[in-house]
């Protein structure tokens, strides 16, 4: 009898043990995208990923894990096994950011291209992914490039393929912060000119990585990178997401 109150203890032990940890367990966000959300070097670099920002918009409370890399589509992540490493630290109640399309949309670029069908496939598989192991997916659109006519009129470079991410999004309810309509609306609020300031238009000499300079209407400055990551953190106010409660104060209203 002994022994068989003992085993109950310690099964009930257990359990309760296994409770508590999940409860404790102080939730991530995963960031899975391409340059414009990846870490970069920080010494002599202007250059900088919205994901690298990110972490000055949060409290405490949340970790933010940014497994973004530079020249990545949906296809080339996850041959690369960097989606099943992700999956691999995934825990139940865990967030997924998930912005792809820049390098996906690139017909040019043969072992990161994918098909608009294999887009659709590999975002869906995404989700799915996540949500099996309880946690929860958001996606994402492709931030606009920087781009003008000879006229002063903004172009779009991307194609069908926001469009895909808003159809799988609405299909399988899946929350949308659609960066690209966001940020075309402050490049386009800036200008032709004023517009450069947000990515890397760097004057020969400024920095000894660049002796020639660098004029890139692709990624960031900081200042354009943490202008995506604030417009990232509005969306989420404004979709009143579950990781709003996690916004430092200022940051949960829409200012």
């Amino acid at each position: 009898m002994k022994t068989i109150n003992y085993i109950i203890a310690s099964a009930v032990a257990g359990i309760v043990l296994t409770g508590f940890c999940w409860m404790s367990h102080k939730p991530v966000i995963f960031l899975v995208g391409d340059s414009t959300m990846a870490n970069k070097p920080v010494p002599d670099n202007p250059e900088r990923g919205w994901g690298m920002l990110l972490p000055e918009f949060f409290t405490d409370q949340v970790t933010i894990e940014n497994h973004a890399m530079n020249g990545r589509s949906t296809r080339s992540f996850i041959y690369e096994g960097r989606w099943d490493s992700v999956m691999t630290k995934l825990k139940k109640g865990d967030f997924v950011v998930i912005q792809f399309g820049h390098n996906d949309e690139s017909p040019q670029k043969t072992d990161r291209y994918c098909t608009p069908a294999e887009y659709r496939y590999n975002l869906t598989r995404f989700i799915n992914d996540v949500r099996n192991k309880g946690g929860n997916p958001i996606l994402c659109t492709s931030i606009q490039r920087r781009k003008f006519d000879d006229n002063g009129v903004f172009q779009d470079t991307h194609g069908d393929y926001p469009g895909y991410v808003r159809d799988i999004a609405s299909k399988m309810n899946v929350p949308l912060i659609d960066m690209q309509k966001k940020s075309e609306k402050v490049i386009v609020e800036a200008g032709v000119e004023g517009s450069k300031a947000i990515f890397l238009f760097i004057k020969p000499g400024e920095y000894t990585s660049l002796p020639n300079g660098r004029e890139d209407n692709t990624h960031f400055s900081e200042y354009g990178a943490r202008l995506m990551a604030h417009l990232f953190c509005e969306g989420l106010v404004e979709s009143n997401n579950e990781l709003v409660k996690y916004l430092k104060p200022e940051f949960r209203k829409d200012r």
